[in-house]
């Protein structure tokens, strides 16, 4: 019987334009995606590739609105959910999050801290509030912070009632092949909390060698073996791939001979479906 692939991580954006003008800095810095990669585009590649859910972080430079994302959720509630954002340190943002879920499709939030800039905010504790709030209101945080093992844990031991979701494999910036996985054991580490779950996404981004990648397999087993199927979760982020759809796929369902059964079809979507409460049955 055919397993539900659920992508736990993909991006849409609209163009930059001056009814829907992105922040200055990122549509500067960012022209290469001056191109929308909409819900149609979205829709498209997810036929092609056989993936029939996906969860929609909206992205950086599209000035973290949620707006699209939403609208999709809300016409396929069956098919799109989403992680949304929010500027933690922007005046209002508590009140805002206090309604979140009200939001169409909205399952929790995303937060990244992973520049010079929004490291240092993150240091500063700007970004406490919301940790205590999420986990006070049950709201799951996919946390993106490349590398940084000790912030998992010290949030982890503050929080033990918030589901977080480790981001890209905590993988540091610019990390290819094995120099993507020099913190792999503290990695593994942080399957002793068990409201740590981790997605595995992005992973031809971060490989040397060519389809299917087999130098970044035992990593991918490591991380199996520590947290089990249940709290792993495969997904793409498509936009930034340097391969098909379809190979990123295959990639779990074929290339990974020990994952196979009942493990296989957690990883590929049940598992995320059931952090973030989004039942497949919806």
């Amino acid at each position: 019987m055919p397993i539900t692939i659920v992508d736990s991580q993909v991006h849409i954006w609209g163009e930059d334009t001056p009814q829907r003008p992105w922040p200055k800095q990122d549509a500067e810095n960012l022209a290469q995606r001056a191109r929308a990669f909409q819900l149609p585009d979205l829709e498209a590649e997810m036929r092609i590739a056989g993936v029939d859910r996906a969860v929609i972080v909206p992205p950086t430079w599209d000035g973290l609105r949620n707006d699209l994302a939403c609208e999709a959720a809300q016409r396929y509630p069956h098919k799109f959910a989403v992680m949304g954002r929010l500027a933690v340190e922007a005046p209002g943002a508590r009140e805002r999050f206090a309604t979140w879920k009200q939001q169409p499709g909205m399952l929790g939030i995303r937060l990244g801290f992973h520049t010079t800039v929004l490291k240092a905010m993150f240091n500063e504790g700007k970004a406490d509030w919301i940790f205590a709030d999420a986990e006070k209101a049950g709201i799951p945080i996919m946390l993106l912070l490349p590398g940084d093992i000790a912030a998992f844990e010290h949030i982890a031991q503050r929080h033990p009632n918030l589901t977080i979701v480790v981001d890209h494999m905590a993988v540091p910036r610019h990390g290819k092949g094995d120099g993507a996985f020099t913190h792999i054991d503290g990695l593994c580490g942080l399957a002793r909390f068990p409201n740590i779950s981790v997605k595995l996404t992005s992973v031809p981004s971060y490989a040397v060698d060519p389809y299917p990648h087999r130098g970044l397999h035992p990593y991918l087993r490591r991380l199996y073996d520590s947290f089990g199927p249940k709290r792993l979760h495969w997904g793409s982020d498509l936009t930034r791939m340097p391969c098909s759809y379809g190979l990123c796929v295959r990639l779990f369902t074929e290339e990974l001979r020990w994952l196979n059964g009942d493990d296989l079809e957690w990883i590929m979507g049940r598992a995320i479906c059931e952090r973030l409460g989004w039942p497949l049955d919806a």
